[in-house]
Formats: structure tokens, sequence, C-alpha cells
């Protein structure tokens, strides 16, 4: 696809622009990009891919104008980048721009970790994705245009803290998709701070709001999943979290996650005719590609079935019922 200067000169020196049919909303997205923004534009830790760049932007750039966001900020991410650096630190791949205030941030990010099932295998591994899906159950990552809706917080349980026993709240920041991502709330796909309660016990708490019929409280132990993989939300470190809720919480923009379905079918269709991706004019992380080999993306019809089919194989369970505290 024809790109204007200087972007083009940069992806045409980083070898990573696409040739897929960009939707309609990113047809111009690339030719106007602030010098003080093409900056942060490459493949390098703390970069965002020109790709990835020209998509978010398109898309925000086109709610702004029909007036379905309003914010001055938007958000992108990478799926295609790895989770961690050589020295297990956690590596940026999900970005927040605000070009009114000319400010670019790379933060963490975790995707989706996908299921191991007997009739399909579409599991993803801690440090690179493989696997994509848009099916319901799946938890696995889907990329393209979504919108960030209302936030939502809910109870988790108690924790010990250092300063004695605290209840454990989590909020979740909804999206709304369109295309193959519409169904977004059917499959409760958001982001939030990548921590959850590991249920260990019941404590008697009847004092509490949170408290059930009987008085109780889930007890546990908290566990940060920063670096690691998620149900398919996307998961900030708390920083992040708490930033990027008071960007959008009430205050709607835009995310893309790169890539789609497209991408991932372009990508693995060029591999297995013996072309490197930047040959054939597409973009993937290089170090997750090797890693993985070939994506595969999982379309929600063909997914499905197998999921349900697994679902209605599972044995029925009582409800679960923790022991008491000690």
């Amino acid at each position: 696809m024809f790109l204007t200067s200087p972007l083009r000169a940069i992806c045409l020196a980083t070898l990573i622009c696409t040739n897929i049919a960009a939707p309609t909303w990113a047809s111009k997205a690339s030719q106007d990009i602030p010098k003080w923004l093409q900056n942060h534009v490459g493949t390098g830790v703390g970069k965002i891919a020109p790709v990835v760049l020209d998509r978010a932007r398109a898309l925000y750039l086109e709610k702004r104008r029909s007036g379905t966001v309003k914010n001055p900020c938007y958000f992108a991410m990478d799926a295609t980048r790895p989770s961690t650096g050589d020295d297990g630190s956690a590596l940026p791949r999900f970005y927040v721009i605000c070009e009114k205030s000319k400010t670019f941030k790379a933060v963490s990010s975790g995707y989706g970790n996908g299921r191991k099932l007997a009739k399909a295998n579409f599991s993803n591994g801690r440090q690179c994705a493989r696997n994509f899906s848009n099916a319901e159950g799946s938890k696995l990552t889907a990329g393209g245009p979504y919108i960030t809706a209302e936030s939502r917080t809910s109870f988790k349980g108690y924790y010990q803290s250092s300063s004695g026993k605290k209840p454990f709240l989590r909020t979740f920041l909804l999206f709304d998709g369109e295309g193959e991502t519409s169904n977004a709330r059917e499959r409760a796909i958001g982001g939030h701070r990548a921590m959850f309660l590991r249920w260990q016990c019941r404590m008697e708490r009847p004092q509490s709001t949170h408290a059930d019929a009987d008085g109780y409280v889930p007890f546990g132990k908290l566990v940060d999943y920063t670096s690691g993989r998620s149900n398919g939300c996307t998961t900030w470190s708390k920083p992040a979290t708490d930033e990027i809720l008071k960007i959008a919480d009430g205050k709607p923009t835009t995310l893309y996650i790169y890539p789609s379905s497209k991408d991932i079918n372009a990508v693995a269709k060029a591999i297995q005719r013996g072309k490197s991706p930047q040959q054939s004019g597409h973009y993937w992380h290089a170090a997750c590609l090797k890693t993985i080999g070939i994506p595969k993306f999982w379309p929600k019809q063909t997914l499905q079935p197998i999921i349900n089919e697994w679902r209605a194989s599972l044995p029925k369970q009582p409800p679960l019922k923790l022991p008491l505290c000690k």
C-alpha cells in the first residue's frame, strides 16, 4: 500500500509494513503523524510498529470525527511481541497515546493463554502468542477494533496485608468490539489489573458488606501475573491500570489490538510458501515468530462447536465450598 514520507521511510527501513487491505478508516492515518510521535515508531523495546500505530490512530481519528469518542487519548496493543525480556522483566506491548499532550507510554500487557483440549490444542506459551480466536470460552486474544466502555468493580475476597486482612477489589474496563470482535461482551473481554486472589478458605467476617448469608467471606493469596498470560483480556500492572482507568473510566476511547485474523492468516500463508512475513510485506515481531513458528487464527465457527462439546462432556460438580479458615 502507498505510504507517504516520513512513515514510508520508516517502514522501508524496518521492513514491517503490511500490504493487507486496510479498513476504510485506516486509509489516511499515516499521512500526518506528528514528528514527536514518529520518534516512537519502530520494533525495538518501547516502540510501536508502524502498522499498529497506523491502524490505532486511524480508528481513533475516525471515531473522533463521528463523535463516538471525545477522549484526547487512545490505546493500541501489539500481541505479536514477547512477554518478558532475558532478565524476566515484563516487556511493553500496550500503548497509551495522547497527541494533545504529546505523550506516549508503552506498558506491559497479558494475552490469552488458550486451552488444550482433546480435539484441539489452542494453548499459548508464556513468552509468545501463537493462537488467536474470537470464540467464546477460548481464553484467547482477538485482534481488531474496540471502544472502551463502562467499568465495573467487583469484590474478589480478603487477603493478608502488612496492616491486616483487607478486601481485594478489582476494576474491570469493558470493551465493545466491531466486526469479528463484536462479541467482546459475550466473551467478557476487557482490561484489568494482572492480579487475582487464589482462594484458600472461608473467613468469618459477618460485619463485612461482602459476607454471604452465613457471615463468611473468601480468603486467599494475591497472585500477580503482570508478565504472564490472561483469559483473553488485556491485563496491566497496578501503575498502568491506575493510569489507564484514569484516562478511560467514564470517557470512552478506542483500542486497536494487532494482529487481526487477516494479518494472522497472511503471515501464516507467507511462511507456508517459504517466505518471511517481511518479504511478503507483512508484520510479526521477529523474536516471537522465531518462537512460535506459524501463527494460527481459530475462527469462531470452527472452534466454538469444539468448546461447546468439551463443556457438555464435563461431569457435573457440586458447588465449591471452601473449608473454614483456621
